[in-house]
């Protein structure tokens, strides 16, 4: 029997209750395959592209060798590496000077096939298009692949969060910078090739998440696949719920001695994390048919495990093995998500997972409140966005304990004549539950997301995936399809077999016809290209596990080698 999210409604169910929502049940049509084809030129781009609007600043002959992005190297082929600006301006609030930049690596043997690669964060910076864009340290992004890779700023430079105080950047960040660089990158591959590309793909993770979900509803003509991980695709929401969990922190956290502001990384030590860690894996480890350090039936585990009676409750000093009444008070309400004065939810709550142990999930919890999301919500999902100097003057954190739910959260959805669209509208996709267009051109998405994912709700996603599925009567996963990664924390960490190659598979199914049932994630072990340090000591180094198309869940088959993905099946 299939298990559901707790909140889910079968898609049988909500569709009844929606009316028939989506397109027609005709045949979806199937797209060929795109034909590899050679570097015709790279050195005469510069000087011989003419493209409206844009400004290629160089074009250089990149040898093959290893290329190291974050840390991680890879051998890369050798390509034509281009660089260039678009819409270059003053912005007529700031004076300060704008520019979409971009990159673009274009292999000397091509694949046929074209790699928006979105970036995370706020942009800002043009990162190297290596094509990174689903499991951690890839062992083979699009460049490997034979794509050719465009990265870009998304319209604004360093320093962010300020750039939104120009309505223009504010747009450009929210879609119109993926509507602008698309056409000019695929001008740019047929000059570079002798044609344009047979086949385009857009993908990322977080704010590249977003990007994508939102390119599958803004440039569904554009774009042949789509690949979002943990897409932070309601953002303005969770970086108001950011500030929140900010507040509920401080109730628990002693005060700094030098700020007298909250330090929230004392609210709940690593050690305690730990231990609510290990109690989710008692309570529900094996109830994916083995117990394996491993919580595979994320909703099954939310009905299983309960914070107040499963985690030893303090009756003296804190130790690592307990935790206050009042801490369990706060964790509560944070995992089951914000609510203004008249009960009303904010923004969707998530899992219990073991993930809850990784640094990562902590980050996002304690230190991303004051240093990434206040300025993030000042400028950029606020109308009108906050004065520069008024934020500057206060620490992050106290901008982030004043947020008030009640009277500043609206403000998202606001707008004036400055700024004449709101948050909200320009940084969501519009129509989320309805992708016909995307599937009537025989276009095809794959989300994945962490399910120990401390900023983005994953509980969000698979609401999202069922009301999708609900519009377009219970047959989304014909072009659409959702992965959750048991312990894995914001795209990457965590106790999980969190590397794996999302982009492959959407080829496949574009170009083959050949849905995903599963894909194979592993873990980074000793050996690894990175070693991923928070794998519990139990697992094998190579353990490896299906990733199953939700709401499905991987299975142990009752015989055979634990630690490989060949003894369990989705179910």
């Amino acid at each position: 029997m299939r298990a559901h999210h707790p909140l889910a409604i079968s898609a049988a169910a909500a569709a009844l209750l929606m009316g028939c929502g989506g397109s027609s049940d005709a045949a979806l049509p199937q797209l060929s395959a795109a034909t590899p084809a050679t570097l015709q030129s790279c050195a005469t781009l510069a000087s011989s592209l003419a493209l409206p609007d844009t400004r290629i600043t160089s074009a250089e002959q990149v040898p093959a060798g290893p290329i190291t992005v974050q840390g991680v190297t890879t051998q890369a082929p050798a390509h034509c590496l281009v660089k260039g600006k678009m819409k270059e301006r003053t912005g007529p609030v700031d004076g300060a000077s704008y520019a979409i930049g971009f990159e673009m690596r274009l292999p000397v043997e091509w694949n046929g096939r074209f790699l928006h690669q979105a970036n995370g964060g706020l942009d800002g910076s043009v990162v190297t298009a290596l094509g990174s864009v689903s499991g951690a340290a890839p062992v083979a992004p699009g460049l490997v692949q034979g794509f050719a890779v465009l990265s870009s700023d998304a319209g604004h430079g360093a320093p962010t969060p300020f750039f939104g105080v120009d309505p223009q950047a504010r747009l450009d960040y929210g879609y119109q910078a993926v509507g602008t660089l698309t056409p000019m990158a695929k001008n740019l591959i047929k000059s570079a090739y002798g044609k344009a590309p047979d086949r385009s793909y857009l993908a990322g993770c977080s704010n590249g998440g977003r990007h994508a979900m939102v390119g599958a509803s803004r440039y569904a003509d554009q774009y042949d696949g789509i690949l979002a991980g943990n897409p932070g695709f309601h953002l303005p929401k969770a970086a108001t719920t950011q500030l929140w969990k900010a507040q509920q922190y401080a109730k628990v956290s002693t005060k700094d001695a030098t700020t007298g502001l909250p330090d929230l990384n004392t609210a709940v030590s690593p050690a305690e994390f730990k231990l609510i860690s290990s109690k989710i894996v008692a309570k529900c480890d094996a109830l994916d048919g083995v117990a394996d350090g491993q919580v595979n039936d994320v909703a099954a585990c939310q009905a299983a495990f309960n914070l107040q009676t499963d985690v030893p409750t303090c009756t003296g000093a804190r130790d690592g093995s307990c935790i206050t009444s009042e801490q369990k008070g706060v964790l509560a309400s944070i995992f089951a998500g914000p609510k203004n004065s008249k009960g009303e939810a904010l923004y969707t709550g998530t899992w219990w997972d073991p993930g809850v142990a990784g640094a990562n999930f902590a980050s996002w919890h304690f230190g991303a409140p004051a240093t990434r999301d206040a300025g993030a919500v000042a400028f950029i999902f606020t109308s009108p966005p906050s004065s520069v100097a008024a934020f500057t003057a206060i620490p992050g954190m106290q901008y982030a304990l004043n947020f008030s739910m009640e009277t500043d959260y609206p403000k998202m959805f606001a707008t004036n004549t400055t700024y004449t669209e709101s948050p909200w509208s320009y940084m969501t996709p519009p129509n989320e539950a309805d992708l016909s267009a995307l599937k009537n051109r025989g276009a095809k998405m794959i989300v994945f997301h962490g399910v120990a994912d401390g900023v983005f709700s994953p509980m969000d996603t698979a609401n999202w995936m069922d009301r999708l599925q609900a519009n377009h009567r219970g047959k989304a996963d014909a072009f659409a399809r959702l992965f959750l990664v048991p312990g894995m924390n914001h795209c990457s960490g965590g106790p999980a077999t969190d590397q794996f190659d999302m982009l492959a598979p959407l080829v496949a199914w574009v170009e083959q016809g050949k849905a995903p049932d599963s894909v194979t994630a592993k873990a980074r072990g000793a050996g690894a290209n990175v070693v991923n340090t928070e794998l519990p000591a139990s697992w094998s180094a190579n353990r490896t596990r299906p990733l199953c198309v939700y709401p499905k869940v991987a299975r142990y088959n009752g015989t055979g080698d634990v630690e490989s993905a060949s003894s369990f099946s989705c179910k």
